[in-house]
């Protein structure tokens, strides 16, 4: 298990995904939470008209969220209460709320459950595939948003450090996590999701501690493309590592960094880079 403040922030994290569960798939019952030791803990519940639910953990291979965890595939009940393939576990919970269907989809970072999201209704109502793909969408946002941060905080606390700031090999690694960042976040849908992370740049980014060298380059700014393209650029990709990372043409790529060289009044890549760095645009 993570540091406690890491822990905090995941938990953040699922309140939204829970929110965002409830708001999508239109099911009055939404709640969830993160695995540790084995076990789901549910933190966040939305639409409960009783509070049965809250604090409930759930241990692996027992009752849906349980089965669904250990088998890392979405598990679904139209009839909780009379439901056989199921352990009974949690009925004081789930039935002490009245809930009817259940349905619960884990969330995967690196092939491993990290969380399970539930959502419920009081009532019979079968999910067509359609219905389902809504909490297939939150489940993966959730789950790339997890990876990131795992690893991040993997490459931070790997980079070393030198008396009085970070060493050369720390800021390497900076420069590596926040381009392979840049890169998962192009791939994001959703609005929110995309901002949060790159709330999670911003302060990544920050860690070099490299200041704005002169006071121009407040006024360059680079559209989020050329941003992506260029912190990959940065860490020695080759125009076609780019389009691959980032789900563009070879072509898309050079246009790209050409209009960045060009508001950055570059001649080259690298002396673009140079310039970014100097600017607060990159790490």
């Amino acid at each position: 298990m993570g540091a406690p403040s890491t822990l905090r922030d995941d938990t953040s994290l699922i309140s939204h995904a829970v929110a965002e569960l409830a708001r999508r798939t239109h099911f009055p019952v939404a709640f969830g939470g993160l695995e540790h030791d084995g076990a789901v803990h549910v933190t966040t519940v939305v639409g409960a008209r009783t509070r049965s639910i809250e604090g409930l953990v759930v241990h692996e291979s027992r009752g849906l969220g349980g089965r669904a965890l250990i088998e890392r595939r979405p598990r679904m009940t139209l009839d909780y209460r009379t439901s056989r393939t199921i352990t009974h576990d949690y009925d004081r919970a789930i039935l002490g709320e009245g809930i009817a269907t259940l349905f619960a989809v884990p969330v995967l970072v690196a092939g491993a459950a990290r969380s399970v999201l539930y959502c419920g209704s009081w009532t019979q109502t079968p999910i067509s595939d359609a219905q389902a793909r809504p909490a297939f969408d939150v489940a993966g946002e959730l789950g790339a948003e997890l990876r990131v941060r795992a690893e991040v905080e993997r490459r931070l606390s790997a980079a070393p450090t030198v008396e009085g700031g970070l060493g050369a090999g720390a800021r390497e690694e900076i420069r590596e996590s926040y381009a392979q960042l840049r890169s998962i976040a192009a791939t994001v849908g959703d609005a929110d999701v995309r901002r949060r992370l790159e709330d999670i740049e911003a302060r990544l980014a920050a860690l070099t501690g490299d200041a704005p060298a002169a006071a121009v380059d407040s006024d360059l700014h680079l559209s989020r493309r050329e941003t992506d393209v260029l912190a990959c650029a940065a860490v020695g990709s080759t125009n076609g590592e780019i389009a691959a990372s980032l789900g563009l043409r070879e072509t898309t790529v050079k246009s790209y960094l050409a209009s960045a060289m060009a508001k950055l009044d570059a001649s080259t890549r690298h002396a673009a880079v140079t310039r970014a760095r100097r600017a607060g645009l990159l790490p």
